[in-house]
C-alpha cells in the first residue's frame, strides 16, 4: 500500500453522487452478528452456496425464478437427506425440470453438503465455526471455502459471503477501481495473494479509523465511482439474493 486517502474523502464523494447522506444511507445494510449467523441453520448456509454456485455463468433472474423449485428438488437442503441419496438418484438430477440442468453445478450440491457436514462434526455446526471466522481475515475464509467446498473460488465466494449477511468486501470492478484510486496496491484483476493481502489489509485500516462495518466500507467505494446507478434501482435488488435469514 502507499499513500491511501483517508476515508473522509472516499464517504464524501459517495454521498455527493447518491444525493446526500440520507439516501446513501438507505444502501447500506447492516451485517449479521456473530449470534445471528451463529443461529442460521446448516441447510440454509448449503441453499445460499448452491444459489451462489448457480448464480456464476447464468443470469441471476434466471436463478432466482427457479429457486423455488431448486429447494423442492433438494429437498430444502437437508444434509441428511442429500447425503445419503444414491449416484442414480443424483443422476436423476439431470432429468428434473425443476432445477438448471447443469451437472458440474449440480455435483457441487453433495460435495458443498459433505463439506459443511465435516465442519459441522468437528465444530459444532457449520454456522458456527463461519461466524466466529474474524471478519479482519475474510481471505483466508475464501482460501477455506476454495480449498475445501467445489466451485467456491473468487466472486462466488465473495457474494456467499455477503448475502448470508456476514460483514465482508466484494471486489466488483468499480470497488477495485475505487481501492487503485485511493492508494492501495493492487493488480485489477485483484485475484494473487498479495492482491488479495493488501486489499484486507486496507480494509482493516480503513475499519479501524472509521468504526465502519467492512460491507458499509466497500459499498461505499463502489458508489465512489463508476455508473451512478439510482438509489431506488439499488434499493429494489438489495436483498434479493438473500435466502439464510432465518
Amino acid at each position: 500500500m502507499f499513500q491511501m486517502k483517508k476515508f473522509k474523502l472516499i464517504l464524501d464523494a459517495a454521498v455527493k453522487r447518491k444525493g446526500g447522506k440520507a439516501q446513501l444511507q438507505k444502501l447500506l445494510t447492516k451485517p449479521l452478528s456473530e449470534v445471528e449467523l451463529a443461529a442460521i441453520p446448516d441447510e440454509r448456509y448449503l441453499a445460499q452456496i448452491t444459489r451462489c454456485v448457480f448464480n456464476a455463468g447464468f443470469h441471476w433472474r434466471v436463478v432466482s425464478a427457479k429457486w423455488p423449485g431448486f429447494e423442492q428438488a433438494f429437498h430444502s437442503f437437508d444434509l441428511g437427506v442429500l447425503l445419503t441419496k444414491s449416484p442414480e438418484e443424483w443422476e436423476a438430477y439431470l432429468e428434473d425440470t425443476r432445477i438448471i440442468r447443469n451437472w458440474q453445478k449440480i455435483e457441487t450440491v453433495f460435495s458443498n453438503a459433505a463439506m459443511i457436514e465435516e465442519v459441522a462434526s468437528e465444530h459444532g455446526s457449520f454456522a458456527k465455526f463461519f461466524a466466529q471466522w474474524p471478519v479482519t481475515d475474510q481471505v483466508g475464509l475464501m482460501r477455506f471455502l476454495h480449498k475445501n467446498g467445489a466451485r467456491l473460488g473468487g466472486k462466488t465466494a465473495q457474494w456467499f459471503l455477503r448475502f448470508t449477511g456476514k460483514d465482508s468486501f466484494i471486489l466488483t470492478g468499480d470497488v477495485v477501481s475505487a481501492l487503485i484510486a485511493n492508494g492501495v496496491e493492487t493488480n485489477e484483476k485483484a485475484t494473487s495473494q498479495r492482491d488479495l493481502k493488501n486489499i484486507q489489509a486496507a480494509f482493516n485500516h480503513w475499519q479501524q479509523e472509521t468504526q465502519m462495518p467492512i460491507t458499509h466500507l466497500s459499498k461505499i467505494l463502489s458508489y465512489s465511482v463508476g455508473d451512478n446507478v439510482p438509489v431506488d434501482v439499488l434499493e429494489g435488488y438489495q436483498g434479493s439474493q438473500t435466502i439464510t435469514k432465518i
